[in-house]
């Protein structure tokens, strides 16, 4: 029951911090946000689930109850962890008590909505990657919209209403294609299954059952049914990544949102659309996605240098760590596609390792914000003389990005470059490995860029703020970020040794002589 436990103590803390009074809210949340962190902790602790959750694993932390009956399918509330969603689980709860400690002074107003929706978010957050039903995971995969939006549109930037409602109608239709796509595979399987199981789904699908008495229910041959249903699903998917061209809607929504608000944003949110691509795409439907690794690798790759690209033509240092993220989920698409283990334990991998070093930057990047009162990289430098400290985490989020040996960033990448260079399954892997690469090249260029201009060099600040060193409270929560990177960069098998065992059963999967 301790899944059951770590939902309830966020949304009841979600619930207390809502009705509390402004002035004790802040405090009232990060003391709420501690027991859901320590319980994942204690998860992790005693973990004993081996395998992979939706082919036959043993799952941790399992909880099956009969719930409701649709016709033939039943839904069942069922959770548990497996070694990729128990490190998601656990970047949720840090992420959300250190973005809840960054926010100490930022927010002005409505505080106690504020922090209780941050609670809500943890608890869909981890409903998410804990739901082994499908009905159930996507009621907290929707769930996870509702705070977003309003956390965007009420407490934003001069253009949140724009943002808000782009990044809703953006995701809410994505869910929608997404949804087609995975019921044409339930209803194409006719009385192979008899409900809507995430396990029960992907194992009847690896078995080649699609089309056992249910292709007159859809009206298509199996083969183009699955093949509709893989491309619904990634679109769908891809958009939540987001990767080009489906990623316009996230950096209105980064710069427009406050700082914690952008630290779950990419150190979370983003990471829902990855673990979902593993989950459904490529575990459930390994064919269809070697048929199409070619394009799916070069859009990965275009995803990488595209994103890198825009941002180094970027003046807002927030909006040059948005376009960041576009460009590192083409290394997680990139690993994936890849079908070996170090490319599909290394895109996992990696996933955590961007969560940790891109919340350590949007943090970052808010003290700078909340100190100079502006963004623009042209109205400041010489920041390290002033702010030496942030500086130089500041520096050290961006050498974790560049990839960086004994850091998290270094260890993600290396992964998924020595896992994709090696595919059997992705055609010209070497040429994309390679050209995945050169991306390296233009992240050290804008980040190099960046520092360059807003943090060395002669002190000079538009605005008229007078600086000096940061908080306590500013600077804790970006130092913990920064152990917790070099932790997974020095012992990446904190998490990667559970990961590889879940991503054995993904890739055992015998795709034919002919790829």
């Amino acid at each position: 029951m301790l899944i059951e436990a770590l939902i309830l103590l966020c949304l009841l803390g979600a619930a207390i911090v809502f009705v509390a009074p402004d002035r004790h809210s802040h405090k009232l949340a990060f003391g709420l946000s501690v027991p859901p962190l320590v319980v994942s902790l204690y998860m992790y602790l005693g973990f004993d689930g081996s395998g992979n959750a939706l082919l036959g694993g043993d799952i941790a932390y399992e909880t099956f109850a009969a719930w409701l009956q649709f016709g033939p399918y039943a839904v069942n509330y069922h959770v548990g962890l497996d070694g990729i969603s128990l490190p998601l689980v656990i970047l949720s709860t840090v992420l959300t008590t250190l973005a809840i400690l960054s926010a100490w002074t930022p927010i002005e107003s409505r505080q106690s909505q504020f922090y209780g929706l941050i609670l809500f978010l943890e608890g869909s957050l981890i409903g998410v990657f804990a739901a082994l039903d499908f009905i159930l995971w996507f009621v907290f995969w929707e769930a996870v919209l509702i705070p977003m939006y309003l956390l965007i549109g009420v407490w934003g930037g001069p253009r949140r209403k724009y943002a808000a409602i782009k990044f809703f109608v953006y995701t809410n239709i994505a869910s929608l294609v997404m949804f087609i796509g995975y019921f044409g595979l339930v209803f194409g399987l006719g009385d192979a299954i008899s409900s809507t199981s995430m396990p029960a789904v992907a194992e009847a699908l690896r078995a080649g059952q699609l089309g056992y008495l249910g292709t007159s229910t859809i009206g298509i041959g199996p083969e183009t049914l699955a093949m509709v249903a893989f491309v619904a699903m990634f679109v769908g998917f891809a958009v939540k990544v987001p990767i080009v061209p489906f990623h316009t809607w996230l950096p209105d929504a980064h710069v427009e949102a406050p700082t914690p608000v952008s630290v779950l944003l990419a150190g979370v949110l983003l990471k829902m659309g990855t673990y979902a691509l593993l989950r459904f795409n490529f575990t459930m439907l390994p064919e269809q996605a070697a048929t199409l690794a070619a394009p799916i690798a070069a859009i990965a790759v275009l995803s990488i240098i595209y994103g890198a690209l825009l941002a180094l033509a970027q003046q807002d240092l927030k909006r040059v760590v948005a376009y960041s993220s576009v460009s590192s989920m083409g290394y997680v698409i990139l690993g994936l596609v890849a079908y070996t283990v170090y490319g599909v334990g290394g895109a996992t991998f990696q996933m955590i390792a961007h969560g940790l070093i891109s919340g350590l930057l949007f943090m970052t990047v808010g003290v700078f914000y909340n100190a100079t009162h502006t963004r623009m990289i042209g109205d400041m430098s010489g920041l390290a003389g002033k702010m030496p400290v942030t500086a130089a985490v500041f520096v050290t989020g961006a050498f974790a990005y560049m990839g960086l040996p004994l850091m998290a960033g270094f260890m993600g990448e290396l992964f998924v470059f020595i896992g994709a260079f090696g595919s059997t399954v992705l055609p010209a892997a070497p040429l994309f490995t390679a050209a995945a690469m050169f991306g390296i090249v233009i992240v050290a260029g804008y980040l190099l860029w960046a520092m360059q201009r807003s943090l060395f060099g002669p002190f000079r600040l538009e605005t008229d703020y007078d600086l000096g060193r940061a908080p306590v409270h500013d600077i804790a929560p970006l130092l913990t970020l920064v152990v917790l990177i070099i932790a997974l960069g020095v012992a990446p098998d904190i998490f990667f040794e559970m990961i590889r065992d879940a991503t054995l059963e993904v890739i055992a999967f015998d795709f034919g002589g002919d790829l």
